[in-house]
Formats: C-alpha cells, structure tokens, sequence
C-alpha cells in the first residue's frame, strides 16, 4: 500500500479497562482496524490523565490497579477514516474520537521501496 501527501489521523482516548466482547477495547479496536485494511494502528499507555469524569488516573507505586489511559492512533486516508468511524462508534461508548489532518512524508512496509 503506499500511503504519501495528505491523510488523516484517527486518535481514539479510552481507559485500559474498558472492554469489548471480553478482550481489551483498545485490542479489539486494533484488530477492527486491520480487518478494516486501514494502513496501521498503534497503542500508547499513558502513565497519568482524566478525562470528562475529571478522575485521576496515575501509575504511581501505590495505585497501580487505576485504569490508566490508552490513545489509539491510527493514520490512513480521510475515506478509509470515515469508513472506519461507524464500526469505531458502535465500540467506544465512553472516551473521545479526534480526527486531524496530516503530511503522510513516508509509508514503507519491509520489503517495499
């Protein structure tokens, strides 16, 4: 797949203890992404945040079972994004969707130019 000049970023912010049909919401979204053929995913922990409840979520030694955040990235083309957002919608039922615009200056698998 080549993937250079405008795209779009798809940024999802959820906790780790949200769930979908058993598993993590954010591998389950990962997956959904790949079966979707978007152009790739990618998962970050956060060691510290809150969100619209305005808890606090922390790593700290003391806390280590807080729901700590999770932001799920995903950069493809604005089509395949808003393809994507219906089955996105229909998992997320708390946290937020952001959608920027972005300079793809290089996509490269192994074995591709």
């Amino acid at each position: 797949m080549k993937l250079e000049g405008e795209g779009t970023l798809l940024r999802i912010f959820i906790g780790e203890s949200d769930r979908w049909h058993g598993k993590p919401l954010y591998e389950a979204i990962v997956l959904a992404a790949r079966e979707h053929g978007l152009a790739g995913a990618t998962v970050l922990r956060g060691p510290m945040g809150y969100g619209a409840s305005s808890q606090v979520h922390t790593s700290k030694i003391l806390r280590l079972s807080e729901d700590l955040p999770m932001v799920i990235e995903i950069v493809d083309t604005e089509e395949e994004i808003h393809e994507f957002l219906p089955t996105l919608d229909a998992m997320v039922t708390e946290g937020m969707i952001t959608l920027e615009k972005v300079q793809v200056l290089r996509y490269r698998g192994r074995g591709v130019g």
